[in-house]
């Protein structure tokens, strides 16, 4: 129940969170399975005093998929101050989940559907051997990479382009079309290598799919003029591997003051990244 005499009672909240996700089954609710939404919802809910509240996030990203800075939002019944909803949480959390930050929204505030589009790094370890630090963050790929090969295949990806060739079989995107409006391979071969991807929305595992495509691109098992001939097959056959969830990392989601028009928009994140998640 809320607290009639708290006019803070009943606001939308927004937090922003970053875990690890490597000891979870991913983002959302799984019977059986630990899931951060679960662990989230168990925190907020000792804080209540044993109630219940649902939250809702930007992307549900993958098992061993990570966030930097996943946006979650959920009203609150009790009016608690900002300040200790943060504190109270990161308490109540596992080590491997934390709220960096609180802040009260829109009551019509919706974590995905108020995206305007949402940024992922894939970092990958290209040195010969493998390094222990790096297994749970990183995908490991002894061969040296070719990065002005992966480079310019990136850029073949930049636009609004129909992304069919690296969505997961089963996707229930309504279409296939999407923005991806910054795509770049930084880093060094034989170091480390990073797949920086800003889209406005993403399809399943279109992320994953995309990383293993340049990589596949990097080792010379496709080349760069292999590109557009995979966006217009839209099959998924035709395109690379999908790269290991565990060197994926939500970093960043975009919003305006308001919830964007979808008609300018190619689609909305059906799944977003159950990779996402990407």
């Amino acid at each position: 129940m809320s607290d009639p005499g708290n006019p803070a009672a009943n606001r939308r909240l927004r937090l922003t969170i970053q875990y690890d996700g490597t000891s979870f089954a991913g983002w959302q609710l799984q019977d059986g399975a630990r899931t951060v939404q679960g662990c989230l919802e168990k925190a907020i809910s000792k804080m209540l005093g044993g109630r219940f509240v649902r939250v809702a996030a930007a992307g549900r990203t993958d098992s061993g998929v990570h966030a930097r800075a996943q946006v979650v939002s959920f009203l609150d019944p009790a009016g608690l101050p900002l300040r200790a909803w943060v504190a109270g949480l990161n308490r109540r959390l596992p080590r491997d989940v934390a709220v960096l930050d609180a802040g009260e929204v829109d009551e019509e505030f919706d974590p995905r559907r108020w995206a305007l589009g949402k940024r992922y790094v894939y970092r990958i370890w290209n040195g010969p051997v493998r390094l222990p630090l790096l297994h749970t963050s990183t995908w490991h790929v002894p061969q040296p990479l070719d990065l002005g090969a992966m480079s310019e295949a990136a850029s073949l990806l930049v636009g609004e382009l129909d992304f069919a060739s690296f969505q997961v079989s089963g996707c229930a995107a309504k279409t296939t079309v999407r923005v991806v409006e910054r795509l770049e391979v930084e880093g060094r071969s034989g170091s480390e290598v990073s797949i920086d991807i800003t889209a406005t929305a993403f399809l399943r595992h279109m992320a994953r799919g995309i990383a293993g495509t340049l990589v596949d691109v990097g080792l010379g098992k496709l080349q760069v003029d292999d590109i557009p001939r995979i966006l217009r097959s839209r099959d998924r056959g035709a395109a690379g591997r999908t790269a290991p969830a565990r060197g994926l990392t939500l970093e960043e989601v975009y919003y305006g003051d308001a919830a964007p028009d979808r008609r300018y928009m190619a689609g909305e994140v059906t799944d977003g990244g159950r990779e996402e998640s990407p």
